[in-house]
């Protein structure tokens, strides 16, 4: 399974940053973003740690999953484009991969989709048009569609808004 890591050092437990390492390369399709890592091993999908316990931001293939694998676990944001060289596309993965901390923080995993004739099971369900950006709650719901890009502030924004967000921030505030 081929994923995209961007590998943070959190500095406490309320994810601040103390370093940011992140290899920028540009992967087959253009797409510049952080170190392409290839993982053969089967794993529960989600933001997930590296050997070294540093929480990651991941990014995976549309053709790879579906939606029920992120059912009450993450807050999976679609990025829908007919191709890889889509401007929007690429904007929009640049903004999610520059600032991956707030995603993170909120368990959310980025899922793509640049193959309308791969028919995923993803765009099979949301049915996108040319690029779209889907942000999904936990419990499944399509909470946002857009046209166009949004930066992370955007997006954590719009889900610190949710229901079951504010839940888990007072929940947090209770130590819990």
């Amino acid at each position: 399974m081929v994923r995209l890591l961007i590998t943070l050092v959190a500095a406490t437990a309320a994810w601040s940053v103390a370093a940011q390492e992140a290899t920028v390369m540009t992967s087959d399709d253009g797409v510049t973003g952080a170190e392409v890592v290839e993982d053969a091993a089967e794993e529960d999908v989600g933001a997930e740690m590296d050997e070294d316990d540093v929480p990651v931001l991941l990014v995976v293939d549309a053709t790879e999953v579906t939606l029920d694998d992120f059912l009450w676990t993450n807050r999976p944001v679609v990025v829908f484009a007919d191709t890889p060289a889509d401007p929007r596309f690429r904007e929009q993965m640049n903004l999610l991969t520059s600032r991956p901390e707030p995603l993170i923080a909120r368990d959310v995993v980025v899922i793509t989709d640049t193959d309308p004739e791969a028919d995923s099971a993803v765009r099979t369900k949301l049915r996108p048009r040319g690029f779209q950006l889907t942000l999904i709650g936990k419990d499944g719901d399509v909470n946002l569609r857009k046209p166009l890009p949004w930066d992370v502030r955007e997006i954590t924004r719009a889900i610190d808004k949710w229901p079951l967000r504010k839940e888990e921030i007072r929940a947090q505030g209770f130590g819990g």
